[in-house]
C-alpha cells in the first residue's frame, strides 16, 4: 500500500502532530472519536423519538410537535460557528467533553418536566432543554468531524473511506436510537429513559477523558468574525447545497411520516422500528459510498460530478411520492415506506460525498472552522426542514411535505452544478491511497 495509508503526512499544521504521532495513533485517536460519537449519537436519537411520540400522545398537534424541535435545530446554527472557532482555539477533546456534558445537561432538564405544569410552561421547559441539546449535538459532531481530517491526513482515498464510515455508522446509530427510544418509551417511560441515556453518556464521558489527546486539533483560530466567515467558494457552495439537502429530509423525517404512520394504526415501536431501519440503512449506504463514487487523483474531478448527479436523482424520488399520495393509490402507507427506502439509498450517498467534499474543499489549518461553518448550513437546513414539516403537514398532509422536499432537492441539485473542481486553499492534488 501507498506510504500515505502508514505515516502521518510530512506537512501537518496540528499540534496533534506530535512526536511519535504515527498513522498507528491516528488509528487510534479516529476509532476513540468514532466510538464517543456513538455513544452521543445513540442517545440522540432515543431522545427525537422520546419527544415526538410522548408529545404526541399527549396530544401535541404537529405544528407544535415541530415547534419543541426549533431551538434544537436553530442553536445547532450557533454551536457549529462557534464550536468549530473553539476547537480550533482550544482543541477538539475539550469540545468533546464540553458536547457531552451539555448533552447530560439536557437530558437533566428534560427529566425534570412535571405533569402538573400548564401546557405554556411545558413546552417552553422542553424548547429550552431542547436548545440545550442542540448545542451539545452540533458540538460534538463539529469536534468529532474535525479529528477525522486531522487523523486522516491528506491521504484522499483514505480520507474519503474514514468519513464514509464516520458517517454511515453513527447514522446507523442514530437509527439503532430511534428504535431505542420506542422502546424506553414503552418500558421504562420517559423520565427513567433520560436518566438511562444520560448515565450512558456519562460513561462515555470518561472515556473521552481518558483517551483523546488534550491538545488535539489545536491550531491558530480565526481573531475577526469576517475572517471567520470568509471560506472558499467550493464551502460556501458547499454549504447552500447542505442548507436545502437536509431541509428536504427533514421536512417529511420531522413530523410528516411518523405522524402519518401512526395515525395509519401503527404503533410506537412500529414507527421508531421504521425510522431506525430507514436510518441503519442508510448509514449502512453511506458507509459503501466510496464503492458506488469513483475516485479521482485530484480528489474533486470525478466527485464533484457525482454530486451533481445522485442530487438530480434524489429529487425525482419525492416528487413521484407525492403524486402517489395525491393519487390516494392502494396500500399508500406501504408505497410510501418503500418509496422513502429509495429515497434513504439516493440520500445517502448525497450525504456521503457531500461530507467528503467539505474536508477536501477545507484548509488544515483551521478545518475545524471550515467543518463548522459548513455544519451550520446543515443545522440552518434541519431547522428550515423542521419548521416546514410541521407546516406543511398541518396544511396539506403527506402530500405537500414530499412536494416541499422535491423543491428543495431541485435548489440543491442546481448549486451542485457551480461547485468547483479545484481547491482554492491548497493545490497540491492529493497523492492517490486506497
Amino acid at each position: 500500500m501507498p506510504a500515505a495509508w502508514w505515516t502521518w503526512p510530512a506537512t501537518c499544521s496540528s499540534r496533534a502532530c506530535e512526536p511519535g504521532y504515527g498513522m498507528n495513533a491516528g488509528t487510534r485517536h479516529y476509532l476513540t472519536v468514532t466510538a464517543a460519537y456513538w455513544g452521543f449519537t445513540l442517545s440522540d436519537g432515543a431522545l427525537r423519538m422520546l419527544v415526538l411520540l410522548h408529545f404526541y400522545q399527549l396530544g401535541y398537534s404537529p405544528f407544535t410537535l415541530a415547534f419543541l424541535f426549533l431551538l434544537y435545530e436553530a442553536m445547532g446554527v450557533v454551536a457549529n460557528l462557534v464550536g468549530g472557532w473553539l476547537a480550533t482555539r482550544y482543541g477538539i477533546a475539550r469540545m468533546l467533553v464540553v458536547g457531552l456534558a451539555t448533552q447530560i445537561t439536557g437530558f437533566l432538564l428534560l427529566s425534570a418536566l412535571s405533569p402538573d405544569w400548564t401546557a405554556v410552561m411545558s413546552v417552553a421547559w422542553v424548547v429550552l432543554a431542547q436548545g440545550v441539546c442542540g448545542v451539545a449535538k452540533d458540538l460534538t459532531k463539529t469536534a468529532s468531524k474535525s479529528a477525522i481530517k486531522l487523523t486522516a491526513g491528506n491521504a484522499q482515498g483514505q480520507l474519503f473511506k474514514w468519513v464514509a464510515f464516520f458517517t454511515g455508522s453513527k447514522n446507523a446509530m442514530k437509527g439503532v436510537g430511534f428504535f431505542l427510544g420506542g422502546i424506553l418509551l414503552q418500558t421504562v417511560g420517559f423520565k427513567a429513559a433520560l436518566w438511562l441515556m444520560a448515565a450512558l453518556l456519562a460513561g462515555v464521558l470518561v472515556g473521552v477523558l481518558g483517551f483523546v489527546p488534550r491538545l488535539m486539533g489545536k491550531s491558530k483560530a480565526s481573531k475577526s468574525a469576517r475572517e471567520l466567515f470568509a471560506k472558499n467558494r467550493g464551502i460556501n457552495l458547499l454549504a447552500a447545497a447542505r442548507v436545502a439537502l437536509f431541509g428536504a429530509r427533514d421536512v417529511w423525517f420531522v413530523v410528516g411520516v411518523p405522524v402519518f404512520l401512526y395515525s395509519a394504526g401503527w404503533t410506537f415501536t412500529m414507527v421508531g422500528g421504521f425510522l431506525a431501519l430507514w436510518t441503519i440503512g442508510y448509514g449502512a449506504v453511506q458507509a459503501l459510498a466510496p464503492a458506488l463514487v469513483r475516485r479521482s487523483v485530484d480528489g474533486l474531478s470525478t466527485e464533484v460530478p457525482a454530486a451533481r448527479l445522485w442530487s438530480g436523482l434524489l429529487a425525482v424520488v419525492p416528487a413521484v411520492l407525492a403524486a402517489l399520495v395525491i393519487g390516494d393509490v392502494p396500500h399508500l402507507e406501504w408505497i410510501v415506506v418503500a418509496g422513502l427506502g429509495v429515497f434513504g439509498f439516493a440520500f445517502a450517498v448525497n450525504s456521503s460525498v457531500h461530507s467528503y467534499l467539505v474536508l477536501a474543499y477545507a484548509g488544515s489549518e483551521k478545518a475545524a472552522e471550515d467543518v463548522g461553518f459548513y455544519y451550520a448550513a446543515n443545522a440552518m437546513g434541519r431547522f428550515f426542514g423542521t419548521l416546514m414539516s410541521g407546516l406543511l403537514y398541518q396544511w396539506g398532509g403527506l402530500a405537500w411535505s414530499l412536494a416541499g422536499s422535491a423543491a428543495m432537492l431541485a435548489t440543491c441539485w442546481a448549486v451542485t452544478l457551480v461547485l468547483p473542481v479545484q481547491r482554492s486553499l491548497d493545490p497540491t492534488p492529493f497523492p492517490q491511497g486506497r
